[in-house]
This record gives structure tokens, sequence and C-alpha cells, in this order.
């Protein structure tokens, strides 16, 4: 059976399609923000099969596979690659309507040529088909990326490491850019005084300088900050439940630092009081140097306590959280505009439920002095699916304004997962597309034509300023 992913996908009006195949399909791609190995683009990795590009890491396929009945020997366990592979096959029917059912056929079609659609009956040959090409050049980790038209990426890199990929890279002068991103998660990270002592050692190591006080501490993380920004760095990440912010808490800094470097455990509101004192320091260092940070919020991770004690953290057990945010945003984003400290700034939201209040909370703190200084972010994680893209795009286009948006991002550990670029400007232009053959925008191809182009790439060009 032939593929359904035509020329014209997801495009329902003629206007629509002019927008996507005009003004869109062309452009480049800054991804910036994914969790791609700079290591396997350093070193320009050769996969030894599909099961390793595709199928190793994603916890996408992982829960759908689970959810079906399929044995975890043939998820994450011993089988081999191949038989990984059939099993992936022989469930990818029973995803339709899942995103996943619309990523397969595309990547298959974008990377391999492959149209038929996938089945436990067409497995073996698509497994030989796709494995042959990855064996050649064109299939390496750079070749993926330039065969998708990406300009730039940014990986998501703790403190302390060495950025020795990123350094080879530049030196290599290699295509695509690809730049570190500095996600300090770890370095607030008290609710475990064993772990965190043990991270403290090693930031110890790479800074050269003991951290025997919570000021210490601050020094080592602007250190670091320093590093980053020498190699190219120009955004944070985090990766929470909530952002942290109290108005009525008031602990002694240090004490809290010394009791955890003395093994002691400290309350919830103690843990988060000290987290989010230290992203306030954090983001003060990010503007100064004229940095964008975002806050990827609402994950509850961990959820099944026994599979986690078998496979480990991000093997497909996180879920949708029902926090509540508005009051710590606020509370955060106002402390720093109070002293024009505010960094460039993207919040992306877990909870759709969430999605009104974060997009008109981040325009409370547009001043006027960057276009689109704090964004309300791409659909993320359970929400970069099709309903979840247009529910994104239609409430920033409500409630803010939708022509200073910096546009999608993979945020994925797979070297094939950037048709996920192309999955939302095909959604973007058939929003637009359908409003002016509804009469809600005017027919202006050429004006709408330059505000898809921006959101898809000048946006972001201009936002992040990545060769300042």
């Amino acid at each position: 059976m032939n593929s359904f992913i035509t020329e014209d996908f997801l495009l329902q009006t003629d206007f629509a399609k002019r927008l996507y195949h005009n003004f869109a399909k062309e452009l480049p791609i800054i991804d910036y923000h994914n969790h791609l190995s700079p290591e396997d683009i350093a070193t320009n990795r050769q996969f030894d099969n599909c099961s390793q590009v595709w199928l190793a890491g994603d916890h996408y396929k992982w829960r759908a596979m689970r959810a079906l009945g399929i044995n975890e020997k043939f998820i994450t366990g011993d089988a081999s690659d191949e038989e990984k592979f059939h099993k992936w096959a022989g469930a990818v029917p029973y995803t339709l309507r899942n995103p996943l059912y619309h990523w397969t056929h595309l990547e298959l079609e974008r990377y391999f040529g492959i149209t038929e659609l996938l089945t436990e009956k067409n497995a073996a040959a698509t497994y030989e088909k796709t494995n042959d090409l990855l064996s050649q050049s064109s299939h390496s980790t750079l070749g993926l990326l330039q065969q998708q038209n990406v300009e730039l990426l940014c990986t998501t890199d703790d403190p302390i490491d060495s950025l020795e990929h990123h350094k080879s890279i530049k030196e290599q002068r290699l295509s695509p850019k690809v730049l570190p991103t500095f996600r300090p998660d770890k370095a607030f990270g008290v609710g475990n005084a064993i772990s965190y002592n043990a991270y403290l050692s090693q930031l110890k190591n790479v800074t050269g300088n003991s951290i025997n006080d919570y000021d210490a501490l601050l020094v080592a993380l602007e250190n670091r900050v320093d590093y980053f920004h020498q190699n190219g760095c120009r955004l944070a990440d985090y990766g929470l439940e909530q952002i942290y912010h109290s108005t009525t808490a008031d602990f002694n800094l240090d004490t809290l630092f010394q009791e955890v470097r003395n093994g002691k455990q400290l309350s919830v509101p103690q843990v988060q009081y000290f987290a989010g004192k230290v992203m306030l320091e954090l983001s003060k260092m990010y503007h100064k140097r004229g940095w964008a940070q975002q806050f990827h919020v609402g994950a509850i991770r961990n959820n099944n306590k026994r599979l986690l004690t078998q496979l480990g953290p991000d093997t497909g057990f996180d879920s949708i959280g029902d926090f509540s945010h508005a009051v710590t945003i606020s509370g955060f984003l106002n402390e720093l505009d109070s002293t024009n400290q505010l960094a460039k700034t993207i919040i992306y939201n877990l909870n759709p439920s969430d999605n009104e209040m974060i997009a008109t909370m981040v325009g409370n703190f547009n001043d006027g002095t960057i276009r689109g200084k704090v964004q309300y972010g791409a659909a993320w994680w359970f929400l970069d699916q099709k309903d979840g893209m247009e529910k994104q795009l239609n409430t920033l286009s409500s409630l803010g304004v939708l022509s200073t948006f910096v546009g999608m991002l993979t945020d994925s550990r797979s070297f094939l997962s950037f048709p996920r670029h192309e999955y939302f400007r095909r959604i973007l232009c058939n929003l637009l597309g359908n409003d002016v053959v509804n009469g809600e925008l005017p027919a202006d191809e050429q004006w709408l034509g330059k505000i898809v182009s921006d959101i898809c790439y000048h946006n972001a060009v201009n936002y992040f300023e990545f060769d300042k």
C-alpha cells in the first residue's frame, strides 16, 4: 500500500499549500533544543542498523509497544536489534491517530525513500533497505542532518561537561553548526544529599575551586557559565516540575548548603527555596551575557517505581503533572524584572490546562526592549502532536503575538526526528490557510508567507543571536 504522505499532506486548502511550498518547505532548520549526542556528531557516527538510530532511546515508541502487550525483551531487553525492529514494525499499524504513525512514515519516506506503510509483512525488506543506506556516507549522523537542511542545533549539556565534542565539531568545521546548552538542574538538586555531594565533587574537579559554602557554589557555576559562553553557548535550559519561587519562606542559604554537605535530608520547602534562589542567580548571569533561558515545566517523572528500578529513568514512565504554576512563575520573573535582570525567556508547559495561563503570564514581562523577549514555548513532549500544536498556536495567536514566535524544535534523542519540523510547518500553514478560506485573514500571500518564514526560521536567528 502506498503512503498517505503526499506532497500536500496536512494541507487542506490551496492557500495553505502555497504558504508551505513557497515559504516554509525549503527553509533551513534551527533546532534550538534537542538531546542529540555531540560525540555522535563529532565522530560522524555510522549506525550499524535502523534499530540503533530509530528505536534506541525512543521512549515514545517504547510506551506504545508496552501498551500493545509487547514483552520488554523486545523493547529495552536483550532481543537482537532485528527482532526489536520487527516488533516495532508489527506495532506501527496499531498506532494510528497517535503522532507516531505520522512520524514513522514521514521518517521512512524522507530519509530512506520508503513509501510503503510499515507492517510486519514488509519489516524484513524495510530493515534491509534502511540498513544498506545507513552504511553509506549519505546516512551518517552528519549526512542525516544535512539531508534535512539542518543549519544549527543546540544540544543539552551539564555544567560539568568538558564540551570536548563541541570543540571538535568546531575545529573540524563540520556542518551543521552545533552549540551547547547549559542544563544546570543537578547544580541545585539538593533533594538527595548523597547524589548532590557527588555532583559537587565533579563540579570542583572541573573548576579547580573548593565548594565549601553557598557563595563558592555560585562562583563555580559562573565559572562554568563563562566556559560555556566561550564555547558558543547562548541558551540555558531547565526540566522542572515547577519554577521555584517563595515570598514567604526565609531560610539561610548557607545553612541549607552546609546541612546538605553534611548529608542531612532537607524538607521539600527547603529544597524548593534553595533551588529557586540558585536559579535566580543563574538567570542574572544569563542576562549579563545576553543568553536566553528555557523552562520546561509540568512533568511528573518516574511514576512506575517497579520499572524504574528495573530500567532506570527516561525509559517511558513520565507523564503530565497537575502542578500549580501561576504564582511562582509570576514571582520568579518579577523578581528578575524588578532589577532589570530578566533574560530572554521561553516557558513550555506540559499540561494543556496551563496553556492560557502561560500565554498570558509571559505577556506581563515583555517590556519593549526585545521582540518577543518572554515567549510561550512550542508544544512540548506529550503535546508535540497535531492537536497539541494547533492548540498552542491558537492560544498564542489569541492571547499573544504569533508573529514573534521562535518556532518548533525536536526535543529528541534521535537523528531521524527532524521531519517534525516539516510536520509543524505544515500544521502552521494549514492553520493560516484555513483562516484565509474562512474569511478571517486577508488573502495576502506575501505577507502571510513572511510571517510563516519568520516563525519557521528568521525569528530564531534574530532572537538567539548565536553568532554574537
